[in-house]
């Protein structure tokens, strides 16, 4: 049984140093490793990023994290990977990483995935170049999705994660407005996951969202978007290609 904290969207300032830390310090008698799921600061800013890194030096655990649309607002994506990296995190996009966990080989894939909508409603590759792009560049990240998550079964991996921000299904948006979902997620991700296979997806950005979802495919999608999930982190209990099952002790179940 593999431990899985997560969470997403702590959206860190400097005036917010400390908040979780407390928190992490107690990971080591939960969780095996820990899952950030984008929007780790307020404006993308390296002065957040290092807020962040703060929080996350030295943890008793793993730490893997994608970045999420704030945390490229300053447009400094680069600088923030580096200082987060610099503090031990693993850092994805378009790509995968092997934890070992005890006995157990995770493999996390991870992108920061992209906008357009689900199946029904959803952009398409037409019209205006910036159109176009838009869909594209949301096609390259699932795409990326796809190979990491091939690539780890490949390596033989005893269970395999899909870590995103952006969502992948349209179920954990409820909560948010309608007329907004094609900003928060994508099918293609959820294709992607689908097409390779993963025992979890877990993203974050809906911040009014709902915890619970499913691909059609039927891999638990899991929002841990801090708001949503109301505490510093959620745990989730996984066996190697099986469902998740209930959370670590005062956790709901997964």
């Amino acid at each position: 049984m593999i431990r899985i904290a997560a969470v997403g969207d702590i959206h860190m300032a400097p005036e917010s140093q400390g908040t979780l830390r407390p928190a992490f310090d107690t990971l080591s008698e939960c969780a095996d490793v820990l899952l950030l799921a984008g929007d780790l600061t307020r404006h993308g800013t390296p002065e957040e990023a290092r807020v962040v890194a703060r929080e996350i030096r030295d943890l008793p655990v793993p730490v893997v994290a994608v970045l999420g649309n704030h945390d490229h607002h300053d447009e400094r994506p680069e600088e923030v990977t580096a200082v987060l990296e610099d503090a031990g995190a693993q850092v994805l996009e378009g790509r995968g990483v092997v934890v070992p966990c005890g006995g157990a080989r995770v493999g996390v894939a991870g992108t920061k995935g992209f906008g357009g909508g689900f199946v029904g409603r959803c952009a398409g590759e037409f019209g205006e170049p910036l159109m176009k792009e838009f869909v594209r560049y949301t096609r390259r990240c699932a795409d990326g999705l796809r190979t990491s998550l091939e690539q780890l079964g490949e390596q033989g991996c005893d269970v395999r994660i899909a870590l995103t921000h952006y969502s992948p299904v349209p179920e954990t948006l409820a909560g948010e407005p309608p007329e907004i979902y094609p900003f928060l997620g994508s099918y293609l991700l959820a294709e992607a996951i689908d097409t390779a296979g993963a025992d979890l997806a877990v993203h974050g950005h809906a911040h009014a969202g709902t915890e619970n979802g499913m691909t059609s495919g039927g891999v638990r999608v899991r929002n841990v978007a801090q708001p949503v999930i109301g505490r510093a982190f959620h745990v989730y209990h996984v066996h190697a290609r099986e469902p998740v099952t209930a959370g670590a002790p005062g956790e709901r179940s997964g």
